[in-house]
C-alpha cells in the first residue's frame, strides 16, 4: 500500500522549476521591510568598502612620492573610517539577517505541520513517517537562508559587482575591460554545471530521505529487533544506506568544489592579464609602461574584488541549487491534497443520539482491492454492536468510517439520518470516543494525557474518571501520582497501564458513540473483569461499537455481526448466531475448546 519505503527513491529527477522558488516568495514579503533595510545596509557598507583601493591609489601615486605626511595621514584617516563603517553595517545587516532567517523557517514549520494535521489516516499509510519527519526538520532549516540571505545577497552581489565595475573604469578604461573579458568564460563554465548540481544534489535528497525512513522506523522498533536478534542484518541495511547516502553526497560535492576552483582559476588569469597589459602590451611604442603602478594596484584591487562577488554569487548559486530539491520536497508536502475534508456547505454536526447506518457501502484502501463491498446496516441509538470475524475483514474499517477517517468510495454513512460526509469533522468527532488496540501516550505527565479527552476538565474530573475505567489504583500509588511525568509513547508504562490511561482520557471525553477496537487486549483477566462495570457504564445509553478476539467479552452486545469476505455474512444476537451453527458458531466454539485445553 505504501507509495514508497526506505528502499526506494521518492521519485525520479524533474527538471528545475522557477515556479516554486518564485512561489517562495510568500513568505519573503512578510518580512520585506526588514529585508531592504538589511540590503540598504550591505549596499552603503560595499560602497565604503569600495573607497579603499582609490584611497590606496592617492597614497601611491601622491601622497607618498610627494612626501606629504599629512595628506597621507588623512588618506590612512579615511581609510580607518570607510573600513570601520563598513563593518558596522555589515554587522547589524547579519543581526537583522538572522532573526528574518529563523522567522521564515517559524512560517514555513507552521504551515507545513499546519497541513499535515489536516491530511487524512490515507497519507500516513502511505509513507515512511522518517520522510514525512525530514520535510518538516530538514528541509526547513536547509531552506530558510537560501530564502532569507540568499536572496538578498544576490541583489547585494549583483549591486557589488556594478559599483565595483564603476568605480574599476574610474580608474581604466582598458584594463577594466581586461578584467571583463572573463565574463564570458565564466557564464558558459556555470550554464555547463547548473544540471549536473542540481540533480547530484536531488539525489542526496532522496538518500537522505530514505535513510531517515529507516532510522525512524529502528528506533520505533528497537525492542523487536533485539527479540529477533536482528541487530546485525539491521545494521548491514543500514549499512547499504549510508553507502548510499555517502556515495551520492561525494558525488554532489565534486559538482560543488568544481565551482569555486573554475571562478579562482579565471580569476587568477585576469589578474595576470591585467599586469601584462598594463606594463608590456599598453606601453608598447611608449618605451615604458603608460599605467602607473597606483593604477595598476588599483585595478588587480578591483579585480580581485570583481571576482568575489562573482565566486559568492556561485556559492549562492550552489545553495539554491542544493536547495531546490527541498523546496520542491516541502511544497509537494504542502501541496498534498486533504481528501478528508469539510465540504463547502458542511453543517455543524447536532448533538448525537447514536442512530448509526450504512447503505450501500464500498470502500478500498488501494484502487481494484475492495475491502468492504455493498455494506448496508443500522444500529439504533443506544445499542451496543460487536464486530468479529478474521483478521483484515474490515472490522477496523467500518469504525473508521463511522468517523470518516476515510472517505467511502460508494454509498453512504449516516448518523441520526445526516450524512456525515456533509458535516464538519470536528462536530462530528467531538462527539466521537475511540479507544485503539495500540493506545498512543504522549511525552508529558499522566494528568496531561488524560486531559486531552477534555482541555478544560479540573483534576477532580480526571480522577473521577480514573477510578471509573480501574487506572486511579495504580497512578496514585506512582511516585507524583496524577503529575508524574511518562515519556514518549508511555516508556515505563505496561500496555495495559497504557490502556487504562486511554480509557480514562476517553471516558473524560464524554461521547455519544464510544468505538473500542481491541481495547482491553492488553490488560489481565482479573483487571478487565474490575474494568467491566466501568465499561458498562461507560456504554449506558450511547451507540458503542466493540470489536474483541475475546469473544467472551462481547456475549452481552445487542448485535453480533460476522465481518468477513468485504460484508456481514452473519447478525444477531449470542444466543442467535450459536444457534445459527454458522461461521461465528464455529469461531466460539473454538475459542472455547482453546480455552478448556
Amino acid at each position: 500500500m505504501a507509495k514508497n519505503t526506505y528502499k526506494q527513491d521518492e521519485r525520479l529527477e524533474e527538471p528545475f522549476d522557477i515556479r516554486h522558488l518564485l512561489r517562495a516568495f510568500v513568505y519573503i514579503k512578510k518580512y520585506s521591510g526588514k529585508m531592504l533595510f538589511a540590503l540598504l545596509l550591505s549596499a552603503a557598507g560595499g560602497a565604503l568598502g569600495l573607497l579603499g583601493p582609490m584611497i590606496t591609489q592617492k597614497a601611491l601615486d601622491e601622497a607618498i612620492p610627494s612626501g606629504e605626511v599629512a595628506f597621507l595621514m588623512k588618506l590612512v584617516v579615511m581609510l580607518a573610517g570607510v573600513s570601520a563603517l563598513s563593518i558596522v553595517f555589515t554587522a547589524v545587516r547579519s543581526i537583522i539577517m538572522t532573526k528574518v532567517s529563523q522567522n521564515i523557517i517559524y512560517d514555513i514549520r507552521k504551515d507545513i505541520f499546519a497541513h499535515l494535521q489536516d491530511l487524512s489516516f490515507q497519507y500516513y499509510d502511505d509513507r515512511p513517517h522518517g520522510k514525512i519527519l525530514i520535510r518538516v526538520v530538514n528541509y526547513v532549516n536547509s531552506v530558510s537562508d537560501m530564502l532569507s540571505n540568499g536572496l538578498i545577497n544576490v541583489i547585494l552581489e549583483i549591486i557589488n559587482l556594478i559599483f565595483i565595475v564603476i568605480f574599476m573604469f574610474m580608474v581604466d578604461v582598458q584594463l577594466s575591460l581586461v578584467v571583463l573579458c572573463g565574463v564570458p568564460v565564466l557564464a558558459v563554465f556555470m550554464l555547463w554545471m547548473k544540471n549536473k548540481q542540481r540533480k547530484a544534489w536531488q539525489a542526496v535528497s532522496n538518500k537522505n530521505s530514505n535513510l531517515n525512513a529507516y532510522l525512524q522506523e529502528n528506533i520505533v522498533g528497537a525492542r523487536i529487533t533485539q527479540m529477533f536478534a536482528r541487530e546485525d542484518q539491521n545494521a548491514e541495511i543500514f549499512k547499504g544506506l549510508t553507502e548510499d547516502t555517502r556515495s551520492t553526497w561525494m558525488k554532489a560535492v565534486r559538482y560543488t568544489n568544481l565551482v569555486w576552483p573554475g571562478i579562482d582559476a579565471i580569476a587568477v588569469c585576469i589578474r595576470a592579464a591585467i599586469f601584462i597589459f598594463g606594463l608590456v602590451i599598453f606601453g608598447v611604442g611608449e618605451g615604458e609602461a603608460v599605467k602607473s603602478v597606483g593604477v595598476i594596484v588599483a585595478i588587480s584591487s578591483y579585480a580581485a574584488r570583481f571576482w568575489q562577488p562573482i565566486m559568492n554569487l556561485g556559492n549562492i548559486f550552489n545553495n539554491f541549487i542544493n536547495n531546490i530539491a527541498y523546496l520542491e520536497r516541502i511544497f509537494e508536502t504542502i501541496d498534498e491534497p486533504i481528501t478528508v475534508a469539510n465540504c463547502e456547505d458542511a453543517i455543524e454536526m447536532p448533538e448525537i443520539k447514536g442512530e448509526v447506518t450504512f447503505e450501500n457501502v464500498d470502500f478500498s484502501y488501494e484502487e481494484g482491492k475492495p475491502v468492504l463491498k455493498d455494506v448496508s446496516f443500522t444500529v439504533k441509538p443506544g445499542q451496543s454492536v460487536a464486530l468479529v470475524g478474521p483478521t483484515g475483514a474490515g472490522k477496523s474499517t467500518i469504525v473508521s468510517l463511522i468517523s470518516r477517517f476515510y472517505n467511502v468510495n460508494g454509498g453512504k454513512v449516516l448518523i441520526d439520518g445526516q450524512d456525515i460526509s456533509k458535516v464538519t469533522l470536528h462536530s462530528l468527532r467531538s462527539q466521537m470516543g475511540i479507544m485503539l488496540q495500540d493506545s498512543f501516550i504522549f511525552s508529558g505527565t499522566i494528568e496531561d494525557n488524560i486531559r486531552y479527552g477534555k482541555l478544560d476538565a479540573s483534576l477532580d474530573e480526571i480522577k473521577m474518571a480514573s477510578k471509573r475505567v480501574c487506572a486511579d489504583n495504580f497512578i496514585s500509588q506512582m511516585p507524583d501520582a496524577y503529575a508524574t511525568e511518562v515519556r514518549e509513547r508511555g516508556g515505563l508504562l505496561s500496555q495495559g497501564q497504557k490502556q487504562l490511561i486511554s480509557f480514562a482520557r476517553t471516558l473524560l471525553s464524554d461521547p455519544s458513540i464510544l468505538v473500542l477496537d481491541e481495547a482491553t487486549s492488553s490488560i489481565d483477566v482479573q483487571t478487565e473483569r474490575a474494568l467491566q462495570e466501568g465499561l458498562n457504564q461507560m456504554m449506558k445509553g450511547r451507540t458503542t461499537f466493540i470489536i474483541a478476539h475475546r469473544l467472551s467479552t462481547i456475549k452481552n452486545c445487542d448485535i453480533i455481526m460476522y465481518i468477513d469476505d468485504g460484508g456481514i455474512t452473519e447478525a444477531g444476537t449470542h444466543e442467535e448466531l450459536l444457534a445459527k451453527k454458522g461461521a461465528y458458531y464455529k469461531l466460539y466454539t473454538a475459542q472455547m475448546d482453546e480455552k478448556g485445553a
